[in-house]
């Protein structure tokens, strides 16, 4: 089943209101249903060879569901436990996912972002030698995977050729390794990072509630750092979630609210490029962890002036 992580597809999507075609890397179909099995997988397994996971040992990390659901199922799949920090506002089909894999799942109220669950983590590992951190805001591992294996796969998809390249943060490993990756065959590529407009931090702004799930979470990690960004992408929240409902009707694909936003700049990032420019982004994950959430509301949320 492990093997079936990574190598996912590369799909051309041409947007006919907008006349622009963008190119999405199909991270939804990874098994547990998003981009984090690639980093799950990576860690897990250099923690094994390592000997920092032995029989008694437990999975300990903080995160805002992704993680949380493909770290259960590698865990799962290899035989370790695994513990779960996760927000209390965070949908609660990724704590049934978590759950149905065999995670132990603790919520917590958030005070300060991520910073929250990552200082609880801290704590608990402190207290107890048999807990494992995999520490994906800061694990070099993160961002290393997508140098070596997605940008290398992306590469390869689009023949070389990668005129920009898009995608939201939540722990920066995706935009770290990738754009190492893409820079190396194509140092004049655009890099952009998009970001919810109600929590720009890299526009200097102050973070605030927004609903796209997965990505700025009041904390500017560690692994984003130094990296060079192009410019950010600014996206509401609202109109996250009508793209996100527009690949579903357009184009079929059931995808997470992350994914919509990653789109939205994308396409905003096409249109300030010349003709014919290749720009790539990212689908993150699939929507079964967010049918509790505004992007199954009955009444659709009015676009963003």
């Amino acid at each position: 089943m492990l093997s079936l992580i990574g190598n996912t597809p590369l799909i051309a999507l041409h947007f006919r209101q907008e006349d622009l075609t963008i190119h999405a890397k199909c991270e939804f179909m990874n098994p547990s249903g998003s981009i984090k099995d690639r980093l799950a997988l990576t860690v897990i397994s250099d923690a094994r060879r390592r000997g920092h996971l032995r029989p008694d040992s437990v999975i300990l990390e903080c995160t805002s569901g992704n993680t949380g659901i493909a770290l259960a199922m590698v865990g799962a799949a290899l035989g370790h436990r695994v513990h779960i920090l996760m927000s209390d506002t965070a949908s609660v089909e990724r704590r049934h996912l978590m759950r149905h894999f065999g995670a132990e799942l603790q919520l917590f109220t958030t005070t300060r972002g991520y910073v929250t669950g990552i200082e609880l983590a801290e704590r608990l590992a402190a207290a107890d030698p048999r807990y494992f951190l995999p520490r994906q805001f800061e694990n070099p591992l993160n961002a290393l995977d997508h140098l070596e294996h997605t940008g290398v796969e992306i590469l390869k998809q689009m023949g070389g050729r990668v005129d920009a390249f898009v995608s939201g943060y939540g722990t920066g490993g995706t935009l770290n390794g990738v754009s190492r990756a893409l820079r190396a065959r194509n140092p004049k590529v655009r890099i952009v990072a998009m970001e919810p407009a109600e929590a720009a931090l890299l526009s200097g702004e102050s973070p605030c509630c927004h609903s796209i799930e997965g990505v700025a979470g009041g904390y500017m990690p560690p692994l984003l750092k130094g990296v060079k960004v192009d410019w950010p992408e600014k996206v509401a929240s609202n109109d996250a979630i009508a793209m996100t409902r527009r690949l579903a009707a357009e184009f079929g694909l059931l995808v997470g609210t992350s994914a919509g936003a990653n789109v939205v700049a994308a396409l905003r990032t096409a249109a300030q490029l010349p003709p014919g420019s290749r720009v790539v982004t990212i689908l993150c994950d699939r929507a079964e962890r967010y049918y509790s959430t505004r992007l199954f509301a009955e009444k659709p949320p009015s676009p963003a002036a």
